[in-house]
């Protein structure tokens, strides 16, 4: 069983070590439990757009880009 085989590779990580690896695999558990809870948004920014954000940028502001 798997669970036996990552028992078997903790035996030979050294104690000095321990606290580091209970840390990640704490926190990955709590990670998964958040991704099963909270749905996915799209987008980064809450709200919406206005018309002005998909009308074309002005020469000059293309001009600061280049």
């Amino acid at each position: 069983m798997l669970i036996q085989k990552i028992v078997q590779e903790l035996q030979d990580i050294p104690e000095d070590k321990l606290a580091e690896l209970y840390d990640l695999i704490h926190y990955f558990r709590l990670g998964l439990s958040q991704e099963r809870t909270q749905p996915r948004t799209p987008g980064l920014l809450k709200g919406q757009l206005g018309d002005a954000f998909f009308e074309p940028l002005p020469e000059e502001e293309l001009q600061q880009w280049e």
